[in-house]
C-alpha cells in the first residue's frame, strides 16, 4: 500500500552535498504533491532556516509541513502558522551554559530565529553555523537576562574535534537525566532538546493531528538523530549514505544517495 505522507531530512537526504535537490528528486515530489500525498520537511536547523528552504524546494505550499529543531517545532504552511512549539526549562538552559564556559566548549542558543553565545572569543563558530542556514548571530552578555523567552534547544559545536563533545555527552546524559535530551546531529554538533522531543516524537504528534496512522507515513534519513523517526513511521528508510545506526534501524536502505535522487527512488517505489 503507498504510504499517505513522507518525512523528509534535509541535509545528507533531500539535499545533495551542495545543499541542492535534484531534479529527480524535485520531479517526484512534484508528483508526490499533485497525487495527494503530504510531504514535511523534518530538519534540525531552526524554524526560519527550515521553512526557507522549503519555500526555495517549493514544499510551502498545500499538503506540506516543516518540522524544525529536531522535532520541538511544527508548521502548517498552507495555515502559515506554528502548530507545536516546545522549549528548554531555563534551569537546563542556565546549567548547560555554565558547563560550556567551565570546560571552553563552544555553545549557542537561539533569540526568536537567530543564533545567540556568549562566548565572544569563537564567535567565528557562530558565524560559520549561521552564514550556512541563513541566520542573523550576534554575542549576549548573559542568557539569565538577554533572552526574553526560554529557547527551543542548545547547540554545541567543535569543528576540529569530536572528542570534547563525546565528554559533553557523557556528562549531559546524567547531569540532565528525566530534564532533557541531548543527541549528535552530524559529527560537530551536539544538541540539547526539551525531554521526549526527536523527530520520532514529531512524526507521532502531526500525524495524530491530521488522522493518519504512523504505519501510513514513510520517513527518509541519514544521520543520529533522524532515527527516532525511521522507527516511528511505518516505513523508514536510510540512505545509501547514510550512517550505519540509520541503517541498522531502517526498513528499507536506497539503493541511491542524496546526491543521485535518492528520493525519487522513495517515493517511486513507496508513495506512487
Amino acid at each position: 500500500m503507498s504510504k499517505e505522507i513522507l518525512f523528509l531530512d534535509l541535509d545528507g537526504t533531500l539535499l545533495n552535498d551542495r545543499k541542492e535537490i535534484t531534479e529527480g528528486n524535485r520531479r517526484a515530489i512534484g508528483e508526490a504533491l499533485a497525487a495527494g500525498r503530504r510531504i514535511v520537511v523534518t530538519s534540525g536547523r531552526p524554524l526560519k532556516s527550515s521553512l526557507a528552504q522549503a519555500r526555495r524546494l517549493g514544499l510551502a505550499g498545500e499538503g506540506c509541513y516543516v518540522i524544525a529543531y529536531n522535532g520541538a517545532s511544527i508548521y502548517d504552511c498552507s495555515a502559515g502558522e506554528e502548530i507545536f512549539r516546545r522549549t528548554l526549562d531555563w534551569e537546563v538552559l542556565y546549567q548547560i551554559f555554565d558547563e560550556a564556559r567551565r570546560r571552553e566548549v563552544y555553545i549557542h542558543t537561539y533569540d526568536h530565529e537567530d543564533v545567540v553565545t556568549e562566548q565572544a572569543e569563537r564567535f567565528a563558530n557562530a558565524q560559520r553555523y549561521a552564514s550556512v542556514l541563513g541566520l542573523d548571530c550576534r554575542v549576549i552578555q548573559d542568557v539569565r537576562r538577554d533572552l526574553p523567552e526560554p529557547p527551543v534547544k542548545a547547540l554545541f559545536i567543535d569543528y576540529q574535534c569530536r572528542e570534547p563533545l563525546e565528554d559533553m555527552e557523557r556528562w549531559l546524559q546524567t547531569a540532565l537525566a528525566g530534564r532533557a535530551d541531548c543527541f549528535f546531529s552530524s559529527p560537530w554538533f551536539l544538541e540539547v532538546v526539551p525531554l521526549g522531543v526527536s523527530k520520532g516524537a514529531a512524526l507521532v504528534e502531526l500525524c495524530n493531528r491530521l488522522g493518519i496512522g504512523a504505519a501510513d507515513a514513510a520517513a527518509a534519513g541519514d544521520e543520529a538523530n533522524d532515527v527516532s523517526m525511521i522507527r516511528a513511521a511505518g516505513l523508514g528508510v536510510a540512505m545509501a549514505n547514510a550512517v550505519l545506526a540509520a541503517k541498522e534501524a531502517a526498513d528499507y536502505v536506497t539503493q541511491r544517495d542524496n546526491n543521485h535522487d535518492g528520493i525519487e527512488e522513495v517515493i517511486r517505489k513507496f508513495m506512487l
